[in-house]
């Protein structure tokens, strides 16, 4: 039986990683990281099951042994991937954190010009194509009373 205090805590943890990986700073995207790291390989325990018998039981002992109380070792392996690649990740991530620093005197995120200038032309397509789809020509700038004769 799984502890709902691990279910929690790795719900936490992953609350917690998501938030700070959407920070401007490099040290708070690394770091929410590895909460995400460690949220997701307390997810993975949860889902091994509870503990059991070891896994390698030997030739003899495999016809006495019930194999419901045998532990699954596919979630321990799953879990042991997830750490050396979540250890890899923040390694990296400190590496560029490090480099930036060093470069600029601060580890903060900024903007490509190129993504503000194509975000800044879709949101004036983006609004030429909603004038566009009324029943008025966005073009027109007269009244009814232009075209009487102005009365």
């Amino acid at each position: 039986m799984v502890s709902l205090s691990i279910i929690i805590l790795a719900g936490i943890l992953v609350a917690a990683g998501t938030y700070l990986v959407m920070e401007r700073t490099l040290t708070r995207i690394v770091i929410g990281l590895a909460f995400l790291t460690h949220g997701v390989n307390l997810l993975i325990l949860s889902a091994g099951g509870g503990s059991g018998k070891a896994v390698l039981l030997g030739q003899n002992n495999l016809a006495e042994t019930d194999l419901q109380q045998v532990a699954d070792p596919l979630p321990q392996a799953m879990m042991l991937t997830a750490i050396v690649i979540g250890l890899g990740t923040t390694a990296f991530g400190m590496a560029l954190a490090y480099r930036s620093f060093v470069l600029t005197g601060h580890d903060e995120v900024v903007d490509d010009i190129e993504d503000r200038l194509l975000a800044r032309k879709s949101a004036v397509d983006e609004s030429l194509t909603e004038a566009t789809t009324g029943d008025e020509d966005p073009t027109v700038d007269y009244d009814a009373e232009d075209i009487e004769g102005g009365k």
